[in-house]
């Protein structure tokens, strides 16, 4: 899918969003290998089994996007908006997640990296051990 026909669905997204006639962003199975959807506003777009590969999607708005067995091997999420999405089956292998906002999303049965997860945890845990240092220090 070329620039030019990204730009229209996401023209046609936007005033479906303002309720300004428009349609949804409908991009099932789509092409979207390398784009450039920063700061793209995808709020409750249909990208099922959307390739996404290598995509920048960095501060771009997801919530409530279906991306069910999506491809975003090695797509730049960071800051990116993704709650409430549905990542069933998706693969998240090498993707930038940092900052990323996924409450509420669905995860099941997708592929994300192993050291992702446990940088998560290790945030935790230093955030954690930070609060309680700052309490015992006052």
């Amino acid at each position: 899918m070329n620039s030019k026909q990204i730009k229209k669905i996401l023209d046609d997204h936007k005033l479906w969003l303002e309720d300004k006639g428009g349609k949804r962003a409908d991009l099932r199975r789509a092409d979207l290998r390398g784009a450039d959807l920063v700061r793209a506003n995808l709020y409750g777009a249909n990208l099922y089994e959307a390739n996404l590969y290598g995509a920048n999607l960095e501060g771009a708005d997801l919530e409530g996007a279906n991306l069910v067995r999506a491809n975003l091997y090695g797509a730049n999420l960071y800051k990116a908006d993704l709650r409430g999405a549905n990542l069933y089956e998706a693969n998240l292998r090498g993707a930038n997640l940092e900052g990323a906002n996924f409450k509420e999303s669905q995860f099941k049965d997708s592929i994300i990296d192993k050291d992702y997860l446990k940088s998560i945890v290790r945030q935790k845990k230093v955030k954690k051990l930070r609060k309680l240092i700052k309490k015992r220090s006052k």
